[in-house]
């Protein structure tokens, strides 16, 4: 049987510390994402993009950023993640900034589904406005967590306050924690797989999360893009020269996450189109470690169809 995956686009940076990445989701298409996808045997329909909002100085308040305009955008996407979940499909989310994910669990918890997340990131985005630096898309599980000092606003946008407990979310490829980050990871008793863990062997770090994931009726994907070595694929938003993960590697962990029985959705942030040394080149390759790692899931089938943007 072949199955429906609908790519969402989500074009904001509002929860970003600078503009760009609400480009992402127009240049993935413009450059053959949704045909790339259909070609791997699932039946692809394009669902257009939510509301977005491109980011801007907030000077009333430096210390959370733009947060109205977040709130707007994360409830755009729950609405048509919500929709398309509970009929039962598959959706890909191209972000946008990683604040976005607080609306992808909220649609997804609207049924009164168990919700697990895997999230793939170099850091662990557990700040608050207190002790980050003023960008949401760095503080997005602590929102999901609802830890002290959330901006409430945030926290509150979803079916129910927390989102998230610790035992719902997993780091994946977490190479950047903080001290004050570490002790709620030990407080809440969140699954981590480190780094190091994913380079000596990316299929056996996944498959644990895999397995982890069975607990959960949904298992959403989260990847932001600076958990790539930036050296090498310089695409994402933050331009350290931090470790990461090569592409390849990245492709094998999705490849075994988007196969797991559980898995509903994935998400892609922090992809700033403005870093890409070729455009061309660059988004060639991610749509091709994107179409490669679907290629892999049981759900797709033998022939590809690239469907309409209506809701059903």
């Amino acid at each position: 049987m072949v199955e429906v995956l609908n790519v969402v686009g989500v074009p904001t940076s509002a929860g970003a510390y600078a503009p760009g990445q609400e480009r992402a989701p127009r240049v993935f298409r413009e450059h053959g994402l949704v045909e790339a996808l259909a070609s791997t045997g699932w039946w692809v329909r394009d669902r257009g993009d939510v509301h977005g909002v491109r980011w801007r100085p907030d000077p009333g308040r430096p210390e959370a950023m733009n947060v109205p305009d977040v709130v707007e955008v994360a409830r755009s996407a729950a609405r048509r993640v919500g929709q398309l979940l509970d009929v039962g499909e598959h959706v890909l989310v191209l972000g946008g900034d990683c604040s976005i994910e607080v609306g992808v669990v909220a649609g997804a918890l609207a049924s009164g589904a168990s919700v697990g997340l895997v999230y793939i990131d170099l850091d662990a985005d557990l700040k608050v406005p207190a002790t980050g630096e003023g960008a949401l898309d760095w503080m997005g599980v602590a929102h999901l967590l609802d830890v002290p000092g959330a901006d409430p606003a945030v926290a509150d946008l979803g079916p129910r306050r927390p989102l998230l407990t610790g035992s719902d979310v997993l780091l994946l490829g977490q190479g950047n924690i903080t001290d004050s980050e570490a002790d709620i990871v030990r407080q809440r008793g969140i699954e981590v797989i480190p780094l190091a863990e994913v380079h000596a062997d990316p299929v056996a770090a996944a498959d644990k999360a895999v397995a982890w994931a069975a607990q959960h009726d949904r298992l959403l994907v989260h990847v932001d893009v600076d958990v790539l070595r930036w050296v090498d694929f310089p695409i994402a938003e933050n331009s350290r020269r931090a470790d990461g993960l090569t592409l390849d590697e990245l492709g094998a962990v999705l490849g075994r996450l988007v196969s797991a029985p559980a898995w509903r959705a994935l998400t892609v942030c922090e992809v700033n189109p403005d870093h890409a040394p070729d455009e061309t080149e660059s988004f060639a390759r991610l749509n091709r470690m994107l179409a490669e790692a679907f290629s892999r899931c049981p759900a797709a089938g033998s022939h590809g169809h690239r469907g309409s943007s209506g809701l059903p």
